[in-house]
């Protein structure tokens, strides 16, 4: 993508659909792992046309090695591992405390960037995402409880945290060979596999869920995952898992505004104060990266280039 702006201006339209997760989670009076299943089962079925019918996707498909295929199924079961950690956290703690913890995951990405993909970060950066997070624990503070359920629930997001950070990780990788549909599915069929296994081992029902837990899942699949999760996938090929973990921080914002139309939470002052903080970190990180960005990218001007262009 040529224009950096436009590709943030993506980027914040998915985290917004991102931030129904929590409302349609809440929304879903079924088990998590069931709720987990049908958000990429039902994904996966969307996309099953365009993989099929299109020449290009399909030859993608066929052409990927083994070592490609091994990523692509193992970032799926890492995505199956996230959403059963994640949902089960919702019904221990809040879901100001759930999501403010699981968008911890810049500081896996901005740990896992500078080792592995030997990714810069200039102190301006730095700083704006230790602001931007400041500001999603301004909003989940007054929301914290202090009890053993709350803090067992509170580690299950943090740890779904680190896991989704590696399946970015791994999907950077493959997203530079592999187009956004192909790469896409094969994560999703994989989790929904995984997903699928986990839900029978633990013996609960595919079935018999009212209308509205249904349309909670079509709503997962649809919004969340489809304009959500899997615009950061096709983000990948020219943003790093650092910018888009550090942009979900926004989710915390969008969870709190839709909370307050569709389960009518009311956003508090602390909570307005906090999503100011968010947005003021996001907007100085986004800027010093891309400043550090553009100096890695410029071309450096050698003795000999000099005397080639007559400098």
């Amino acid at each position: 993508m040529k224009s950096r702006f436009v590709s943030y201006l993506v980027l914040f339209f998915g985290v917004f659909a991102l931030s129904t997760s929590a409302i349609f989670v809440k929304l879903a009076d079924a088990p998590s792992s069931i709720t987990a299943f049908y958000r990429l089962f039902i994904t996966a079925m969307i996309l099953l046309p365009f993989v099929w019918l299109k020449k290009e996707n399909r030859k993608e498909l066929l052409s990927l090695s083994k070592r490609q295929w091994g990523l692509g199924i193992l970032s799926g079961l890492f995505l199956s591992m996230h959403y059963v950690l994640w949902f089960e956290s919702l019904r221990f703690t809040s879901v100001a405390s759930s999501t403010v913890i699981v968008t911890l995951q810049p500081l896996f990405a901005i740990v896992g960037g500078y080792f592995f993909f030997q990714e810069r970060f200039t102190r301006g950066a730095i700083m704006g995402g230790i602001i931007a997070i400041g500001g999603s624990f301004i909003i989940g503070w007054g929301d914290f409880q202090v009890s053993e359920m709350a803090l067992f629930g509170d580690l299950l997001a943090f740890i779904a945290a680190g896991i989704i950070t590696v399946y970015f990780f791994i999907g950077q990788h493959l997203r530079k060979k592999l187009s956004v549909i192909p790469y896409s599915f094969i994560g999703y069929v994989s989790s929904s596999v995984f997903l699928g296994i986990y839900a029978l081992s633990r013996q609960v029902s595919f079935t018999n869920y009212p209308l509205k837990t249904w349309q909670a899942f079509f709503g997962l699949a649809c919004i969340a995952t489809i304009l959500g999760q899997m615009t950061f996938n096709w983000l990948l090929k020219w943003l790093s898992t650092s910018v888009i973990s550090m942009s979900i921080l926004g989710e915390t914002i969008g969870t709190c505004i839709l909370a307050y139309y569709i389960l009518d939470e009311h956003i508090s002052l602390q909570q307005g104060v906090g999503i100011a903080v968010i947005l003021t970190g996001l907007a100085i990180f986004l800027i010093q990266k891309n400043k550090a960005d553009n100096k890695v990218e410029r071309p450096l001007i050698t003795p000999v280039k000099m005397e080639k262009e007559g400098i």
